[in-house]
């Protein structure tokens, strides 16, 4: 259900000559009963060095930790043995599930408060386990320590050992916010609530790390390097809510495209069928969620009908391009 709605709401818009539009892509409403383990993996444990922060928790699998209800998921960090750890909480990534590389990406939240509590929604870059950190890059769309009345958004990556460069902006603790970002060929800029409050520029040779796929983080960690440990104020449980999370491609539209109001391509059964103008005579590609090419074919006819059905279920984009004229139209299937 939630793939089909996606879909509806992502048909992507036509606009007229060199105007932006942004189309959903892709997202999350946690509207079942369980996280969906087919975009998000559980991390577990405490990882290396407490996660590379000496953070205090266990992250588990348990409902306690992390369940949905009401299309929201709840990140509960618990006072609790566990092991040799004295918290639990819950940690989840889209590593190998969900992939994006520029694009808008938002999330509404709502946090916790406390000494010691540090929530988070940020991404690192798919290559890690073969580059490491930080060379695969780090991108902090909001963090938030301790009892602090603003959060963080930040970038780390590898310049002859770690950088990093954050700002920060006020917020009220007490309510969802949305946290975005904007990210392109040249830059990546920070929201809150629609609000810009960092704008990080991403063109040296250096930041060749954000110019690759990175894959979303959510979780609530117990201490650690930056908030330091809780103490006897801070209250347990304490809670992260995650309403939704969204991802928008960007669409600049230039006059090549002025064929594309006179296009039809439906998806049925697994099948596409088209019809282009009878002057445009095109070739096709069909990509998966994360961008990756599944099918490139040089057809030259501008109608007829394209069997996918071999393709793994789900939201495809299918993209009709004339190489003689230059002319783009694409849409998003589901199979």
């Amino acid at each position: 259900m939630r793939l089909i709605i996606s879909l509806i709401l992502a048909t992507c818009s036509l606009a007229s000559n060199g105007q932006t539009t942004w189309s959903l892509s892709w997202s999350e409403e946690f509207s079942g009963s369980t996280l969906n383990t087919e975009t998000w993996n559980y991390d577990i444990g405490t990882g290396n060095w407490g996660w590379g922060n000496n953070e205090l928790q266990y992250y588990t699998t348990s409902p306690q930790n992390l369940y949905l209800e009401n299309g929201v998921a709840h990140f509960v960090a618990k006072q609790q043995t566990f092991g040799t750890s004295n918290y639990t909480s819950a940690r989840i990534n889209s590593s190998g599930k969900f992939n994006f590389t520029y694009g808008r990406l938002e999330a509404r939240i709502k946090i916790p408060m406390g000494q010691g509590l540090w929530p988070a929604f940020w991404g690192l870059g798919q290559n890690i386990n073969q580059v490491g950190w930080p060379s695969c890059g780090e991108i902090d769309i909001m963090e938030h320590v301790n009892n602090n009345d603003y959060i963080n958004g930040t970038l780390h990556w590898d310049q002859n050992g770690h950088q990093y460069n954050g700002s920060t902006i006020s917020f009220d603790p007490n309510a969802f916010h949305q946290y975005m970002i904007e990210w392109d060929e040249s830059k990546i800029q920070w929201y809150l609530d629609g609000i810009l409050f960092k704008t990080m520029s991403i063109t040296s040779n250096n930041m060749g790390a954000f110019h690759q796929p990175f894959f979303i983080i959510l979780n609530v960690a117990v201490g650690g390097l930056w908030p330091g440990s809780p103490d006897n104020t801070t209250v347990f449980p304490a809670e992260m809510q995650v309403d939704y999370i969204r991802y928008y491609e960007k669409n600049t539209v230039s006059t090549s495209e002025i064929y594309s109001k006179d296009a039809t391509i439906i998806a049925h059964d697994g099948k596409v069928n088209y019809q282009l103008p009878a002057t445009a005579y095109c070739a096709y590609s069909v990509y998966n969620i994360t961008g990756q090419l599944m099918i490139e074919n040089q057809n030259r006819s501008n109608s007829g009908e394209i069997d996918l059905s071999h393709l793994e279920k789900g939201i495809h984009v299918i993209q009709f391009n004339d190489p003689e004229t230059g002319w783009t139209i694409r849409k998003k299937i589901c199979i």
